[in-house]
């Protein structure tokens, strides 16, 4: 059980409906819940026993939500092809050979990797989902699992939906809550019409949210069309996707503003992922015109093998630049926009808007302090003609910068460290199963190469 706990930071990026910047306040937090933020003095007095936690030089925001994410080991070994070769030569072939212990095994690093760089809540399409529960749970992220289902007889090599159905029935709730199942399918193109119908059940079922890749690639919307005679999201509503309780759509690149203001009504949330979007060249997301339209757009790494890091900072600063480029305008996608994705904009994509994303009173305890003692911190200026603090969390700051991590009041990570693992056990295990991985995906490469030199993936 969390201990009552009084945070003194030099200021508090509190990301509430008026962008507040406080100092000399401190954050009260009681069973895993912010109850009040005040003067430090006071608070202290009015709560005696209250554990004190004075954090010189650093500032307290809210965690980060990396709304899209795939845990992984193949981190910078499948590197410069398009997302379709990069599927059938790299990632399939994986999928066939993975073994439980290595999913977990990948889990655990890439948590651990989030975490040490302020992200609270990962959504994570992977394998194996108990091993990626266990992990979650022990190490103390927020986590919504996210099947990798292929429901179809040529992608029979993905998890099923009865295993999605088993992690719904064992895992719904399970770490104080901290574990949260979805319905997951790869893409809707790697599920037959009986297992779409299934999925969109499953979810109203079980009252959760169904998440999928689409219009990740420009070639997916003459697929849409030439199977279902409509673009993407509309193909997606008329099979029901959107009629479920939470409905999020991985990338959403290729939307045109018919399918933005559809999914806006429809209250459909996506995960913009601009590194692994420029990595495989997929395109440029509609950012902007998503956010105009009331999209509940979230920011998301992707996996270690399409990104290759799992930077939350980053991932916001690359977010900003290429929403400019997109739009050749300077002034598109402002830091408190981006920073207001990376928190409250993947809270609501995961249907928690008001339970995470700000620092506010009845909200959990999701927070990150970031220290302030730094060049990349470097002019740090509060109010006056060029206030800085949400230029500098964009555009300067790295995932490095943080230093403690606190999810539902438990502090994670502290002065740089784990709290609930030892990393370098967590590398060395990912180390010692590389190689097994590998030799087998190779193998099965080198048994299902045609005389073209073409694999069948």
């Amino acid at each position: 059980m969390a201990v009552s706990q009084l945070l003194v930071p030099d200021m508090v990026v509190t990301m509430d409906d008026d962008l507040t910047i406080l100092t000399g306040t401190a954050v009260l937090v009681e069973g895993g819940v912010i109850t009040a933020l005040g003067d430090p003095a006071e608070l202290a007095a009015a709560h005696p026993g209250t554990q004190r936690i004075d954090l010189p030089d650093r500032l307290v925001m809210p965690g980060l939500i990396n709304a899209h994410h795939h845990s992984g080991m193949l981190r910078g070994t499948a590197e410069h092809l398009p997302v379709w070769e990069w599927l059938r030569l790299h990632i399939d072939p994986m999928h066939r050979v993975l073994r439980p212990e290595e999913a977990e095994a990948a889990a655990w690093l890439c948590y651990a990797e989030g975490l040490l760089a302020g992200t609270t809540t990962v959504v994570d399409m992977w394998r194996y989902m108990d091993g990626a529960a266990r992990a979650a749970s022990s190490l103390g992220n927020r986590l919504v699992t996210v099947n990798y289902v292929g429901e179809h007889p040529d992608f029979d090599y993905f998890d099923t939906l009865d295993d999605n159905e088993r992690m719904l029935r064992e895992w719904t709730g399970a770490a104080g809550g901290r574990i949260m199942p979805w319905v997951g399918l790869e893409h809707p193109f790697y599920t037959d019409a009986a297992g779409q119908q299934r999925a969109i059940a499953m979810a109203r079922d079980y009252d959760t949210g169904i998440y999928t890749h689409c219009s990740e690639s420009e070639i997916e919307v003459a697929d849409f069309l030439s199977a279902y005679g409509a673009r993407p999201m509309f193909a997606l509503d008329e099979l029901g996707f959107f009629d479920t309780p939470h409905a999020l759509i991985a990338h959403a690149v290729w939307l045109d503003q018919s399918e933005v203001e559809l999914i806006a009504a429809r209250g459909v949330g996506v995960s913009h992922n601009p590194v692994s979007n420029m990595k495989l060249a997929s395109g440029m997301a509609p950012v902007a015109d998503m956010l105009a339209a009331g999209v509940n757009v979230g920011i998301g790494t992707d996996g270690e093998k399409e990104n290759n890091n799992l930077d939350m900072f980053e991932e916001m600063k690359v977010a900003s630049l290429l929403g400019k480029l997109r739009t050749m305008d300077a002034a598109a996608m402002d830091s408190w926009q981006v920073l207001q994705m990376a928190t409250r904009g993947g809270a609501a994509a995961i249907g928690r808007g008001d339970q995470l994303g700000a620092i506010t009173p009845g909200r959990a305890a999701d927070l990150i302090a970031v220290r302030t003692d730094t060049p990349r911190m470097t002019p740090l200026l509060t109010d006056g003609a060029y206030p800085n603090i949400h230029h500098n969390l964009v555009h300067a700051v790295r995932g490095s910068d943080v230093d403690l991590t606190m999810v539902a009041g438990e502090i994670v990570v502290r002065d740089g460290q784990l709290v609930n693992a030892d990393l370098p056990e967590l590398i060395d295990r990912v180390r010692s199963l590389v190689p097994g991985l590998f030799e087998r995906r190779s193998a099965w490469l080198e048994a299902n190469a045609d005389p073209s030199g073409l694999f069948h993936a």
